[in-house]
């Protein structure tokens, strides 16, 4: 072959190769499984999980709570406290507070109530931590011993990220401990398997503790539950076997119950003290092996899955997340050292957001790591209830975006649609909240923070803020991208139709401007401003104008007559506060805001003007790139946390700067654990997981791109990044 057309065909080869590599899928497992966390000691703030959405099993460095007593946690286990003595369920639903006035109409709120009653709405139901399951130890004469963490050696605790199974591997007494745990996919439990030499002597054993829950404790992360007050709670043994069930524990806190039914291979199981709710665990067999399975519910179970089938759905369900929905791999392809940090979080946090935020219901702030923050009155408030008020954290219907949105854009539907469908389900309760107890004309009020039935708890900012209205217009839409069907349009329209309705009712026509005012009395969403002097915020000005656009279009779609009262509140909702060709904060806010630390110390929202959300009507571009630039040069941004730093980086992205974009996702403020639990920072306890739903938002954003954006990975930077994606959708 002549020497020139040798080197045309190796060119030609050289190509397809090229080609071929560039088109080839991720290599997904190599890139999640290099993430797996590994331990050598228990954290005293984080666990490492295992769980399936509704419920989460947090371990310390032995793979259970054997020193650390972390939370077994569920979306279902919740209870009610007792009641204050006199009071009876009729005055929860005969409960009102304070009534303000909103432009001549009396609204009457449920905050700044009578006490007792206040409160206990406030923490009523809270969250229940199911037990706590460790390792017994014992002396070579059948003592048992109390040892602490440090008397273990060679400790290496791995999660395989890509199968959700634990490893833990330590040494005792110069004895080798291996500890499995996985966790259930299709029930509540957790299966553990235990090899060591240990068990042959009978030196090993399992204890199993209930603690007391209640809705009085501050700051209870990482730990839920007093272990303390065991009079005041009750647990009774059955041993009855039937099938794969070996025993049952029923643990009662006042009205409510909860059942830990326990399988597994055969042991003997005994309570230590009349008096607590400690049992102990002994397997019979003496051999080196022990499996030993729990379930945990409101109702007995018909049998236990083995060890072997806990362990298989894992690997199945496991498998098919990472597999079958979006993915972005920043590491293979970019030089820039920064990848590898950006990689592991966007792992960790796709990992960490299936086991605490996809179930049934919007999730709390930490997820089902612990019961989270707690809210005491604020300032204004009489001194007398300033200890008093104290909230265990409900579901967030105020952060359900930042928690769940992100799910639309990896196309996670199985379990977004899950937790979506509250709306529908809350939809009588926020239409009483808004046309029966707070006397508006028309619609659905959505409340902040909800108890399982919808109910809203009291409290000023619960009740007085706004931007949460809006969200169940993003998520219809995105769903209606995803499935463009009668069937997701008649889904969602009594939702739509009840949101916008309520909308044109609470913006109050100035006859003086000529315009529809919102506010006051509100919140905004940096929750800074005094609610009964804030009037026109800039970023529920434009929120709620795109709002009222989506509602429109879906009343279209549906080929119905738009309600007149939308499109004229849209048209006529005051224009967004401008100073200095900046946007304002709010308008009734000094030109001069942004050196005065009142104003610039909270949530950014006004770059979300032009990052969160797409361009509304009346936008100026311009100025909002000048406002977004002036928020970076004069926020307090050392005051920041969670999903403030991926609302940064998507205006930055938005404005076509990249580099910052990626400079914000690893601010280092903006911290993930070496579990890749996002850290609170210097506001909010740990984990705060919307800072990881944020970034998984920002993170397809920026590697799909955004209606109207150009080429692939719009938000990278071209330089050093190679980003390569799958399976995502774009962002409005």
């Amino acid at each position: 072959m002549p020497p020139g057309r040798l080197m045309l065909l190796l060119h030609f080869l050289l190509l397809l190769v090229f080609v071929a590599a560039k088109d080839a899928r991720i290599n997904r497992r190599a890139i999640v499984t290099r993430y797996n966390p590994t331990r050598n000691a228990s954290s005293l703030t984080t666990p490492m999980q295992v769980g399936n959405g509704n419920f989460a099993f947090g371990a310390d460095v032995t793979g259970l709570q054997t020193f650390q007593r972390f939370a077994i946690m569920s979306t279902w286990g919740w209870k009610n406290d007792s009641l204050p003595p006199g009071m009876t369920s009729e005055d929860i639903y005969n409960y009102s507070g304070v009534s303000l006035d909103n432009h001549g109409r009396n609204v009457t709120y449920m905050f700044n109530g009578p006490q007792p009653m206040l409160q206990w709405m406030i923490s009523n139901p809270n969250r229940v931590n199911l037990g706590a399951i460790g390792l017994v130890f014992y002396s070579e004469d059948g003592k048992e011993l109390q040892l602490a963490e440090s008397n273990l050696t060679e400790i290496k605790q791995e999660l395989d990220l890509w199968t959700g199974t634990m490893t833990s591997r330590f040494v005792f007494d110069g004895f080798p401990i291996n500890i499995q745990t996985v966790s259930a996919q299709t029930v509540d439990g957790v299966g553990i398997t235990i090899k060591s030499p240990l068990l042959r002597s009978n030196r090993l054993g399992l204890f199993i503790d209930f603690p007391w829950n209640d809705g009085s404790s501050k700051f209870s992360d990482p730990f839920v539950g007093t272990w303390t007050n065991a009079s005041i709670h009750t647990t009774t043994l059955e041993i009855a076997p039937r099938k794969s069930v070996h025993a049952e524990i029923y643990h009662t806190l006042v009205a409510s119950q909860f059942i830990t039914s326990l399988g597994g291979d055969n042991f003997n199981i005994s309570r230590n003290l009349p008096s607590d709710h400690r049992y102990t665990i002994r397997p019979t067999s003496h051999s080196g092996s022990f499996s030993f399975s729990t379930l945990w519910g409101l109702q007995r179970p018909r049998s236990i899955p083995s060890v072997g089938d806990m362990s298989s759905s894992s690997t199945q369900a496991w498998e098919a997340f990472w597999s079958n929905s979006g993915f972005v791999d920043v590491v293979t392809g970019s030089t820039d050292p920064r990848a590898d940090e950006l990689q592991r979080r966007i792992i960790l946090s796709r990992y960490l957001m299936r086991v605490n935020e996809a179930g049934d219901y919007p999730p709390q702030e930490s997820g089902l790591v612990n019961n989270g923050w707690v809210s005491s009155c604020p300032p204004f408030f009489p001194s007398k209830f300033q200890a008093k008020v104290i909230s265990t954290r409900k579901f967030h219907l105020e952060m359900f975006f930042w928690h769940a949105q992100h799910w639309a854009l990896w196309n996670n539907w199985d379990i977004l649609l899950e937790s979506s469908s509250v709306y529908d389900r809350f939809l009588p309760t926020a239409i009483a909240r808004a046309q029966v107890q707070q006397g508006w004309p028309a619609g659905a009020r959505w409340g902040k923070m909800s108890d399982p039935s919808g109910r809203s708890a009291p409290g000023q900012i619960n009740e007085l803020l706004i931007w949460q209205q809006p969200h169940p217009l993003f998520f219809a839409t995105y769903e209606y991208r995803a499935f463009p069907t009668p069937t997701t349009l008649r889904k969602w329209e009594a939702v739509v139709r009840n949101t916008a309705d309520w909308m044109a009712s609470f913006a109050w026509f100035n006859t003086s401007t000529g315009v529809y005012d919102l506010g006051p009395p509100m919140y905004q969403v940096a929750e800074d401003n005094v609610f009964n002097n804030t009037l026109n915020p800039a970023f529920e000005l434009a929120q709620w104008r795109f709002g009222f656009t989506l509602a429109e279009a879906w009343i279209q779609r549906l080929g119905e007559e738009v309600p007149g009262s939308w499109s004229t509140v849209r048209e006529g909702l005051a224009k967004l506060p401008i100073t200095n060709d900046t946007y304002k904060v709010y308008e009734d806010v000094e030109d001069e805001f942004w050196s005065d630390p009142t104003y610039i110390n909270d949530h950014p929202a006004l770059v979300g003007l032009h990052g969160w959300l797409p361009p509304t009507q009346g936008l100026d571009l311009g100025i909002a790139k000048l406002t977004t630039e002036k928020v970076w040069a004069a926020w307090n941004i050392s005051n920041l946390w969670g999903w403030d730093f991926p609302l940064l980086a998507m205006s930055a992205a938005r404005i076509g700067q990249q580099e910052q974009a990626i400079e914000w996702l690893l601010h280092p403020l903006f911290e993930f654990d070496d579990v890749g639990m996002p850290v609170g920072g210097v506001r909010v306890p740990t984990p705060y997981f919307p800072g990881s739903g944020s970034l998984l938002l920002a993170i397809a954003m920026m590697a799909e791109g955004w209606d109207g954006s150009e080429g692939p990975a719009p938000g990278f930077p071209g330089k050093g990044w190679g980003i390569r994606a799958e399976g995502l959708s774009k962002m409005m």
